[in-house]
């Protein structure tokens, strides 16, 4: 593997991503954040359950339509490594604003990872996994 912090493939990739996202969370369009991912994409997200494939992400949107008006992410604190030819890991942390039914402004950080391919068009989201950042190592005690 092959750290592409400093180069611009990698860089390149995320930065089209998440405007990608974010262009799709300004109006919070379902489809168009599905699109960002691959067809065949995995994504575990703030839902119980996981997603697979295009239609089930899209299906993940939607379940937050009437509830988030708007979003958008920002990637920060980023490593980024080559997985192969046309494939990225990025794992760091995202911040998320909302916008929120009756107006509310809400914020939230959470640990990222996603791996993105490069598809004839354009980079995707092949995989998706935000979490919590944990309080206590998780020990499996109280």
């Amino acid at each position: 593997m092959t750290s592409t912090t400093d180069t611009p493939d990698g860089q390149a990739a995320l930065a089209q991503v998440v405007a990608d996202w974010n262009r799709a969370g300004a109006a919070w369009d379902a489809p168009a954040l599905a699109a960002v991912y691959a067809e065949d994409a995995l994504l575990f997200g703030g839902r119980p359950g996981h997603c697979v494939g295009r239609a089930a992400i899209q299906g993940y949107f939607a379940s937050y339509d009437g509830v988030i008006l708007a979003g958008s992410m920002q990637m920060a604190e980023t490593e980024l490594r080559t997985l192969g030819p046309g494939c990225v890991l990025a794992q760091g942390m995202v911040h998320f604003a909302f916008t929120l039914a009756g107006g509310e402004q809400t914020r939230s950080t959470l640990r990222a990872t996603l791996v993105l391919g490069l598809e004839p068009d354009r980079w995707r989201i092949l995989d998706h996994h935000f979490s919590t950042i944990p309080a206590a190592p998780p020990l499996g005690k109280g």
